[in-house]
C-alpha cells in the first residue's frame, strides 16, 4: 500500500473524516469514504484500546485514500493510557502509508526525535489542542499557535467545549486572525454543529466528521452530511 498524497489549499476547506472504532475502520469502502472526505482519520490510540493491535492490516483496504494518523494522549481524549513512547511507536510503524500525522502541542517537547523524522521524509503535521472543559483565552491558544509554528507544523488545530455563543463569536474571531500558518479550529459540546459550519467559513482548513457510526468528539458532525453543509457556505476570508 503506498503513500497517498494530501495537499493544503488556502480558500478551500478540506473535511477530514475520522473512523471512531475499529468496526467501522473494517466496515469502510474506499470508494464511499473517498466521496465525503478528503483526508482520513486513523486514531491508532483508539485501534489498540478496542482491538488491541494497530496493524497496516487493518488499513489497507484503503488503498489510494490519503490518511492521518492520530495516537492520541490520554488526557486529550486518547483511549488508554499510552505514554510517549507507545504512543511514538504507533505513529512511526504507520508512516509508510501516512499522508498526515496528528501530533499534541503538548507532546512537542517530548516527541522531538519523531518530529525530525517527519521532517526527513517530508511529512506534514497536524498541531493539536483540546480543551474538553472550555474555550481558552486567547493568549493561550495563540501561544499554543506559536508553538506549533516554532516546532514546523504544517497547521495548528485548536478543539475547545463551547458554553455559550460568547465562545462561539471568539472562536470564530481566532479562526479570522492571522497567526503565521493554517488553523483549524472547531468547538465541542451543544453549540459543536453550528461551530463547525461557522469555524469552515472563516477558513478552518481542516473540518472534521466522523465515518461510520461512532462520533469521535462531542457533537461531531456525520462526515457526509458535513461535507454538504460546508459545500453550501460563502467563505468570510478567501
Amino acid at each position: 500500500m503506498e503513500r497517498a498524497e494530501f495537499q493544503l489549499t488556502n480558500g478551500q476547506p478540506k473535511i477530514v473524516g475520522s473512523f471512531g472504532s475499529p468496526h467501522d475502520l473494517a466496515k469502510a469502502d474506499s470508494s464511499a469514504v473517498r466521496d465525503v472526505c478528503d483526508l482520513a482519520e486513523i486514531r491508532l490510540d483508539l485501534l489498540m484500546a478496542e482491538s488491541g493491535a494497530a496493524q497496516p492490516a487493518q488499513w489497507s483496504h484503503l488503498h489510494g485514500l490519503p490518511l492521518l494518523f492520530t495516537a492520541r494522549r490520554q488526557d486529550e481524549g486518547g483511549a488508554g493510557a499510552l505514554n510517549p513512547a507507545q504512543r511514538m511507536a504507533l505513529l512511526e510503524s504507520a508512516l509508510d502509508h501516512a499522508a498526515c500525522i496528528d501530533l499534541e502541542v503538548a507532546s512537542i517537547g517530548e516527541m522531538g526525535a519523531f518530529l525530525k523524522t517527519l521532517e526527513t521524509r517530508r511529512i506534514p503535521w497536524i498541531a493539536s489542542f483540546h480543551d474538553f472543559e472550555k474555550l481558552p483565552d486567547c493568549a493561550t491558544l495563540e501561544a499554543a499557535a506559536r508553538r506549533a509554528q516554532d516546532a514546523g507544523a504544517s497547521v495548528f488545530k485548536a478543539a475547545a467545549r463551547l458554553h455559550q455563543t460568547a465562545d462561539l463569536a471568539r472562536l470564530a474571531e481566532f479562526q479570522l486572525a492571522e497567526h503565521g500558518l493554517r488553523v483549524a479550529t472547531m468547538g465541542m459540546g451543544p453549540l459543536a454543529p453550528v461551530s463547525r459550519l461557522l469555524c469552515a467559513q472563516c477558513g478552518s482548513v481542516l473540518n472534521y466528521g466522523y465515518l461510520g457510526a461512532t462520533p469521535t468528539a462531542p457533537g461531531q458532525w456525520d462526515a457526509a452530511l458535513l461535507k454538504q453543509a460546508i459545500a453550501r457556505l460563502t467563505p468570510l476570508r478567501a
